[in-house]
């Protein structure tokens, strides 16, 4: 497939469309948190792969880390505030259309119910852009520290550091967000005497 996709193969292009499409689509929302700026980034992210095509290596494994590596930096053009991005990765996880990957497990302990997705997106858009790209191609993507540090252009020493922190990071800042939401979520004693009086002063009436 590389050697038909420098040749200027459509057929192959469409070939590594149809095997990739999905993942950089899933991958550009991680890294923006909208979903139409997704397709765009998904859009431009191929466009981009088919003008480099000649910059393709003739041997190596799957294109998907440097497709990847192309729709980080695509992103990059894209990005917002981290206060549109929180905003954005809450309502798409209480709505239930954010797509989490088993590996958040290792980013944020056992994810295991909404509200724990929803802080740990929110979380990781108040990471630093370049930590959050390293967790969401490593973690989320599954790619080898090796492609990683090709896809994003860094050495793999940076991406093993740059992990490191973010992983770190994202823990704390999802236990945070979800202690601020369970807050949010607990009655308050004023309101739970309330409610407390009101039942007994019903009764009351009720028996008389």
């Amino acid at each position: 497939m590389r050697t038909r996709i420098r040749a200027g193969d459509p057929d192959a292009f469409a070939e590594l469309y149809d095997q990739c499409a999905r993942s950089v689509y899933n991958h550009a929302f991680r890294l923006t948190a909208d979903w139409s700026v997704a397709e765009d980034v998904m859009s431009a992210t191929f466009m981009e792969a088919w003008r480099r095509r000649t910059s393709i290596e003739a041997d190596g494994g799957s294109l998907r880390p440097w497709l990847l590596g192309i729709a980080t930096n695509v992103s990059r053009s894209h990005y917002r505030s981290n206060r549109r991005y929180r905003a954005a990765a809450g309502a798409a996880a209480a709505a239930g259309v954010a797509e989490v990957a088993d590996h958040a497990e290792e980013a944020a302990g056992r994810v295991d119910d909404r509200r724990r997705i929803a802080a740990t997106l929110t979380a990781l858009g108040s990471l630093r852009r370049p930590e959050r790209e390293v967790l969401v191609l490593c973690l989320w993507e599954g790619l080898e520290y090796a492609d990683a540090a090709r896809a994003l252009g860094i050495p793999v020493g940076t991406v093993r550091s740059r992990l490191s922190r973010a992983r770190g990071r994202l823990r704390k800042l999802a236990e945070v967000e979800l202690a601020r939401k369970r807050r949010e979520l607990t009655p308050s004693n004023r309101q739970i005497t309330g409610d407390r009086d009101y039942v007994i002063r019903s009764a009351q009436e009720g028996n008389r």
